[in-house]
Protein backbone atom coordinates (compact mmCIF):
# COMPACT_ATOMS: atom_id res chain seq x y z
CA UNK A 1 0.00 0.00 0.00
CA UNK A 2 1.45 3.36 -0.98
CA UNK A 3 1.02 6.68 0.78
CA UNK A 4 -0.66 8.32 -2.22
CA UNK A 5 -3.73 5.99 -2.16
CA UNK A 6 -6.82 8.04 -1.37
CA UNK A 7 -9.84 6.76 0.48
CA UNK A 8 -13.34 8.13 0.83
CA UNK A 9 -16.06 7.36 3.36
CA UNK A 10 -18.97 5.42 1.85
CA UNK A 11 -22.09 6.46 3.74
CA UNK A 12 -24.15 3.56 2.36
CA UNK A 13 -21.87 0.87 3.80
CA UNK A 14 -20.28 2.88 6.62
CA UNK A 15 -16.76 1.94 5.53
CA UNK A 16 -13.71 3.64 4.03
CA UNK A 17 -13.17 2.54 0.43
CA UNK A 18 -10.61 3.46 -2.22
CA UNK A 19 -11.39 6.42 -4.48
CA UNK A 20 -11.32 4.17 -7.56
CA UNK A 21 -13.89 1.82 -6.02
CA UNK A 22 -16.10 4.79 -5.07
CA UNK A 23 -15.97 6.10 -8.64
CA UNK A 24 -16.96 2.68 -9.99
CA UNK A 25 -19.91 2.55 -7.58
CA UNK A 26 -21.03 6.03 -8.61
CA UNK A 27 -20.97 5.13 -12.32
CA UNK A 28 -22.90 1.92 -11.76
CA UNK A 29 -25.48 3.54 -9.49
CA UNK A 30 -26.55 6.17 -12.01
CA UNK A 31 -27.63 3.73 -14.70
CA UNK A 32 -31.42 4.06 -14.44
CA UNK A 33 -33.31 2.35 -17.22
CA UNK A 34 -36.20 4.47 -18.48
CA UNK A 35 -38.85 2.77 -20.63
CA UNK A 36 -41.64 4.34 -22.66
CA UNK A 37 -45.29 3.23 -22.75
CA UNK A 38 -44.60 0.23 -25.00
CA UNK A 39 -41.37 -0.88 -23.30
CA UNK A 40 -38.67 0.70 -25.48
CA UNK A 41 -35.58 1.89 -23.60
CA UNK A 42 -35.16 5.68 -23.76
CA UNK A 43 -31.85 7.55 -23.76
CA UNK A 44 -30.70 11.16 -23.90
CA UNK A 45 -31.39 12.83 -27.24
CA UNK A 46 -34.22 10.52 -28.31
CA UNK A 47 -37.37 11.82 -29.99
CA UNK A 48 -40.70 10.81 -28.46
CA UNK A 49 -44.36 11.19 -29.40
CA UNK A 50 -47.18 11.75 -26.92
CA UNK A 51 -49.75 8.95 -26.75
CA UNK A 52 -52.33 10.97 -24.79
CA UNK A 53 -53.55 14.58 -24.60
CA UNK A 54 -51.80 16.21 -21.63
CA UNK A 55 -52.78 19.44 -19.88
CA UNK A 56 -49.68 21.37 -18.83
CA UNK A 57 -50.12 22.91 -15.40
CA UNK A 58 -49.09 26.56 -15.18
CA UNK A 59 -48.85 27.01 -18.94
CA UNK A 60 -52.56 27.02 -19.73
CA UNK A 61 -51.85 24.79 -22.70
CA UNK A 62 -52.73 21.26 -23.76
CA UNK A 63 -50.25 19.08 -25.63
CA UNK A 64 -52.19 16.92 -28.10
CA UNK A 65 -51.69 13.23 -28.79
CA UNK A 66 -49.12 12.75 -31.55
CA UNK A 67 -47.06 15.83 -30.58
CA UNK A 68 -43.36 15.24 -31.34
CA UNK A 69 -40.92 16.10 -28.54
CA UNK A 70 -37.31 16.32 -29.73
CA UNK A 71 -34.12 15.77 -27.79
CA UNK A 72 -35.22 14.48 -24.40
CA UNK A 73 -32.96 14.26 -21.33
CA UNK A 74 -33.15 11.63 -18.61
CA UNK A 75 -33.52 12.95 -15.06
CA UNK A 76 -32.27 9.95 -13.09
CA UNK A 77 -35.85 9.02 -12.14
CA UNK A 78 -37.12 5.91 -13.89
CA UNK A 79 -40.46 7.53 -14.75
CA UNK A 80 -39.60 11.14 -15.65
CA UNK A 81 -37.99 12.74 -18.70
CA UNK A 82 -36.99 16.38 -19.11
CA UNK A 83 -37.70 18.03 -22.44
CA UNK A 84 -38.13 21.31 -24.25
CA UNK A 85 -41.22 22.41 -26.11
CA UNK A 86 -41.82 25.84 -27.61
CA UNK A 87 -43.57 28.14 -25.17
CA UNK A 88 -43.15 25.85 -22.14
CA UNK A 89 -40.14 26.12 -19.83
CA UNK A 90 -39.04 23.21 -17.65
CA UNK A 91 -41.35 20.58 -19.11
CA UNK A 92 -41.10 17.21 -17.36
CA UNK A 93 -43.14 14.33 -18.77
CA UNK A 94 -43.92 10.91 -17.36
CA UNK A 95 -42.43 8.12 -19.44
CA UNK A 96 -45.75 6.25 -19.42
CA UNK A 97 -47.30 8.92 -21.70
CA UNK A 98 -44.67 8.85 -24.47
CA UNK A 99 -43.58 6.46 -27.21
CA UNK A 100 -40.11 6.40 -28.77
CA UNK A 101 -40.04 7.50 -32.38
Amino acid sequence: MSDDDSYVYDEASGEWISAAEAAAKAEGGEAVEVRDAVGNVLSDGDQVTLIKDLTVKGAGQTLKRGTLIKSIRLTGDAQEIDCKYEGIKGLVLRAEFVKKR
